[in-house]
């Protein structure tokens, strides 16, 4: 029984990037034996087992054969005559099907050192092909990797997969998980640019692929094209460090302009009602969590009067912070606020420039806050008001509190 270091470990500490995680390919035992030796057996389609101390993952080598289309159409194949060769053979790309043995012998039999100097994500063999999750995967890699290239031979790849009807078979719940992992990654930007090139992205996200060739206002927009600006949404919202379901706001937030009438642009008159609809179909569709769908949906539906709220009176900027249930959820208006900057910065010449919008209602906020509610539906319930009419007084107060903080007196100040 041989046991050896495998895939993104190996990976990342020859790029010299941390290592997190370790995953271990076991050679040569049986899952009786790794049973024996005091390991956890977890795996359900294939032998996979929990060390007894590190609980770290431990999988006997394995092949695999295409048994149907999709993710789930394989038959795994593990007895210890699997050589470390043919297990490392049916991974993704070839940085991925590196191993080290327990001398820090690294064993590389498909070029993946050479690809890490190079900077480029292939393949391994043309088993990558049978499973579609490939593609989202590469696609996430080149989100964390955004200094590598794909190799021209694997999007070619790629594409015929798409063409093929495989991206089809993709179940929600995965392609789900590779977008929020990908979102999440260095420059998001990258992932949609890989799956778009492929032809992935109109069979997946048509409603952001469509995106591309959109024109814009260019006083608004310098950089003109709805697509650009979303991958540059994307990557300011990567920089400044924000959330899953902030980044996934910025990535769905202008749907809508993808179905703005030709005869109109570059306007985009009511897009964000557009995006609010558009957003709940791909919400459905890919089962979204709650969190990320209930943010995007209000930064679809209220980007557009929070960037001109600067132009709002106490009133409105009011009714604006109940349409975002600012008063019930503080801490997400704060990410509503934050996905609406990265959208404002996410175009060209305007990325260093500050958002005035957040801080002035972040504050008109926190004044309203400040109204005592209880007194005031005492004070209204006393004088026989009673349902909407202490609701109506409760709005007036911070109205009036807003006001305050929006015009204040000479003497005092902001």
């Amino acid at each position: 029984m041989q046991t050896y270091m495998v895939g993104g470990a190996v990976r990342d500490a020859l790029l010299g990037l941390p290592v997190n995680d370790h995953d271990w390919v076991v050679v040569g035992a049986t899952p009786e034996e790794m049973v024996n030796a005091g390991y956890l057996p977890v795996g359900r389609d294939f032998p996979v087992f929990l060390h007894p101390e590190t609980r770290e993952e431990y999988a006997l080598a394995r092949t695999e054969r295409k048994t149907g289309r999709g993710y789930h159409g394989f038959a795994f194949h593990a007895e210890p005559g699997v050589t470390l060769e043919e297990d490392l053979a049916r991974r993704d790309l070839t940085i991925n099907a590196m191993a080290q043995d327990g001398e820090g012998r690294l064993i590389d039999p498909f070029g993946g050192q050479m690809d890490l100097r190079a900077r480029v994500l292939r393949h391994v063999t043309e088993a990558f092909r049978e499973d579609p999750v490939r593609i989202l995967r590469l696609a996430r890699f080149a989100a964390r990797f955004a200094d590598f290239s794909v190799a021209p031979e694997t999007m070619e790849l790629m594409r015929g997969m798409v063409d093929a009807g495989e991206a089809d078979a993709l179940v929600p719940e995965r392609v789900w998980q590779e977008l929020a992992r990908g979102l999440m990654e260095h420059r998001p930007s990258r992932m949609f640019e890989v799956l778009r090139e492929c032809g992935a992205l109109e069979r997946l996200l048509p409603e952001v692929d469509r995106l591309w060739g959109v024109p814009q206002r260019a006083e608004y927009h310098p950089e003109v094209d709805t697509g650009v600006h979303l991958m540059m949404v994307l990557d300011m919202s990567a920089r400044l460090q924000a959330s899953l379901p902030v980044r996934f706001a910025c990535l769905t937030h202008d749907l809508g302009k993808g179905t703005t009438p030709a005869s109109v642009l570059p306007k985009h008159i009511g897009h964000e009602e557009r995006s609010a609809r558009l957003l709940k179909a791909v919400s459905r569709r890919l089962r979204v969590p709650t969190e990320c769908h209930e943010l995007a949906e209000v930064v679809a539906r209220e980007h557009g009067n929070i960037h001109r709220s600067e132009e709002f009176g106490a009133a409105a900027v009011v009714r604006l912070l109940e349409r975002c249930d600012a008063f019930r959820k503080p801490q997400r208006f704060a990410e509503v606020l934050l996905a609406c900057e990265c959208d404002a910065r996410g175009r060209l010449g305007m990325e260093e420039d500050e958002y005035a919008q957040k801080p002035r209602l972040l504050g008109a906020l926190r004044a309203a806050q400040a109204v005592g509610t209880a007194e005031v539906a005492a004070a209204a319930q006393a004088q026989g008001l009673s349902g909407p009419k202490v609701g109506e007084r409760i709005h007036q107060a911070r109205v009036e509190a807003v006001g305050a903080f929006l015009s204040p007196s000479p003497s005092g100040g902001r």
